[in-house]
């Protein structure tokens, strides 16, 4: 599966990473490529991106693909937990903090960097591949999210998140991503 354009490297020392050159601004601005933003039962809440040059699949496949990684990753990293006595069947619902977890892999175009609440929201930040640790990133994403959406009389648990002042929030912390 292929999230980005792939790029040709002309030249790459044999110690250094295949990884694509960074997006243009990415020195100086954003780092952030995509986000979603999914609840518990696998609806995505909030989907945006910045740079994405190439485009293979419909937004919705492209989100069911990634609740599906998630959850396939979820699972398998509980299964082979080596600190739990208890391996439940693999692909066998977990609850959220159950288990083992992972916060992000990385390949040679893109960084995912992954967090789940307690609660069961799931926030997935696409980045350069060598983007840093973002899990500070993403738990002040999810105050946003908590403070602008949850405590927010006016939305319905479950939709989509189409108030523009927390998106706007949102995105102009997204943006101030650095290597």
């Amino acid at each position: 599966m292929q999230f980005f354009g792939g790029s040709s490297l002309t030249s790459v020392a044999p110690e250094s990473s295949p990884a694509p050159a960074a997006p243009p601004g990415t020195g100086t601005g954003s780092n952030a490529q995509v986000i979603y933003v999914f609840n518990r039962n696998g609806v995505c809440l909030l989907y945006r991106e910045w740079h994405r040059p190439l485009r293979t699949l419909a937004r919705n496949q492209d989100q069911k693909l990634m609740f599906g990684l998630l959850f396939s990753l979820r699972s398998f990293t509980a299964k082979i937990d080596p600190t739990s006595t208890e391996h439940a069947n693999l692909g066998a619902p977990l609850l959220p903090g159950q288990g083992c977890s992972f916060h992000s892999f990385k390949t040679n175009t893109y960084k995912l960097n992954y967090m789940e609440s307690p609660s069961g929201i799931k926030l997935i930040l696409l980045t350069h591949p060598r983007t840093g640790d973002q899990r500070d990133a993403l738990k002040h994403i999810y105050s946003l999210y908590v403070e602008y959406v949850v405590k927010n009389p006016l939305y319905a648990p479950g939709s989509p998140i189409k108030m523009y002042l927390n998106k706007e929030l949102c995105e102009t912390y997204i943006l101030t991503i650095h290597f």
